[in-house]
């Protein structure tokens, strides 16, 4: 399979260009990160009395995705190895004792960055900062960082408009994490809120760039760092929460509420955008992937106003307005150069 190759089109769609297929990822991807932000916040905002701690949360999340990527990872590879058998082969195929369809290596760098410490990094940071502040500095600041790494693992260059573009990023972010930084001694914790989702979009970026530096396939990429994910914190956790070392809410919350977060944080945002996202990355490159996703910072935070009735000071409003004034502007001149 060649780097370019999206995933196989179903013969239903057979006229369906991979544009067009990567664009229509990009729809579902935005609209899932969109109530991702605003669900994560809601759920972990501490003055709403959350049932469920950040950590919880993550466990929810892995254990939702876990269970529909560890036995579709099992087929998959399984499948690889029958492939190998019949031309003659050694049956070597995956990891993580058949679930992983990737190679071990692979799998833990991408799960480590992708699947374990993204989702670690951004739901601590929803019990800090408001879901606004989330928008600017998860998806906003992705550009960057993924404009960054893609200098150093893939060879890319940074042409003068798409510089112009990360600039206007780089001033939105500071506008809103800068602001709470200046507050970082009042009590108010807001800014280990933004440190954390900055953080967290980083390790993200170092996830897309592995994508497509290795040319990983979507559903493959997506059921290796969650197989990854799941062996090493699903276990942590049930352990630490047995040995009274973790106060974990899991057994003790509303049902509804872990199912719910199950199938928000797991199915959705693990399973459904995580296939989606890789999809863009094999249609666009990482860089122009993640520029993309213009519209979740202004999308998110005007949801969390409306939804959560979370204000919009001026500093937030005008680095929305940057950043998406980046991310729209590297998108629009980038053109028809590849990524």
């Amino acid at each position: 399979m060649s780097p370019t190759t999206l995933v196989t089109v179903p013969a239903a769609l057979p006229r369906l260009s991979p544009k067009v297929v990567g664009l229509l990822a990009a729809l579902v991807t935005v609209v899932i990160w969109t109530a991702f932000i605003v669900v994560a916040r809601a759920s972990a905002d501490p003055a709403r009395a959350p049932t469920l701690t950040p950590i919880d949360i993550v466990f929810a999340r892995l254990l939702g995705a876990g269970l529909i990527l560890l036995p579709l990872g099992w087929w998959l590879t399984q499948t690889q190895r029958l492939r190998q058998r019949e031309a003659g082969q050694m049956p070597t195929a995956g990891s993580l004792w058949g679930f992983s369809p990737l190679p071990l290596r692979i799998t833990v760098l991408t799960g480590v960055f992708g699947g374990l410490i993204y989702g670690l990094l951004s739901y601590s940071g929803f019990a800090f900062a408001p879901a606004a502040h989330a928008s600017v500095l998860m998806p906003g600041s992705l550009p960057l960082w993924t404009a960054l790494l893609a200098v150093f693992l893939l060879g890319d260059r940074i042409t003068p408009s798409r510089a112009v573009g990360l600039v206007c990023i780089v001033a939105g972010d500071l506008l809103v994490g800068g602001a709470s930084l200046l507050h970082a001694l009042d009590g108010s914790g807001v800014w280990r809120g933004d440190v954390l989702f900055i953080l967290a979009a980083f390790t993200w970026s170092c996830y897309s760039v592995l994508v497509r530096k290795h040319a990983l396939q979507a559903v493959h990429a997506t059921t290796a760092i969650t197989v990854f994910a799941f062996f090493v914190f699903v276990p942590t956790y049930l352990l630490l929460v047995w040995a009274g070392v973790l106060q974990g809410q899991v057994f003790t919350a509303p049902l509804r509420d872990v199912l719910w977060q199950m199938l928000m944080q797991g199915v959705g945002s693990v399973v459904v955008s995580g296939i989606s996202f890789n999809m863009m990355i094999r249609a666009f490159g990482p860089v122009r992937s993640t520029m993309l996703t213009a519209v979740v910072p202004g999308m998110s935070a005007l949801a969390a106003a409306l939804f959560l009735g979370e204000p919009l000071p001026w500093n937030v409003l005008l680095g929305l307005a940057l950043v998406t004034a980046g991310i729209v502007f590297g998108v629009s001149q980038a053109g028809a150069k590849k990524p």
